[in-house]
């Protein structure tokens, strides 16, 4: 028995201070998905309407999780401002749940095409693969 002692001891010196008594690292909770991350991603498309301006192609939204259910919606293009928007389902279709935005994304019939209507400006266009 003796042999064995000694070489947990030595072993004990060659650690660092604590490392034996060291936990492993737990992983962080998972979440369950929510709307925020079904829709979550890069949208590429054309406003097709502004009641303050001409229409114009080729606008880039960006769509961020920012809470359970709540995503910001971001343009490359000035008339579209930065807003926050809460989203609830109803049947095959994530909505805007308040708020004067429209938010429009069909799960079933086009999951990759998303619809807005932000400071009276419509957009509308298709998830970048």
């Amino acid at each position: 028995m003796r042999p064995i002692f000694a070489f947990a001891a030595s072993l004990a010196l060659l650690l660092p201070a604590g490392a034996a008594l060291a936990e492993t690292p737990k992983a962080a909770p998972t979440r369950k998905a929510d709307l925020a991350d079904r829709v979550a991603g890069t949208y590429k498309g054309d406003v097709i309407s502004d009641a303050r301006g001409s229409s114009r192609g080729d606008v880039t939204i960006t769509v961020t999780r920012t809470g359970p259910n709540k995503v910001e919606i971001r343009s490359d293009y000035a008339r579209i401002p930065t807003v926050t928007i809460p989203l609830e389902k109803a049947m095959d279709t994530i909505l805007a749940a308040s708020g004067p935005s429209v938010f429009l994304l069909d799960t079933v019939r086009s999951p990759d095409r998303l619809d807005l209507t932000i400071d009276d400006a419509s957009w509308s266009g298709a998830r970048v693969q």
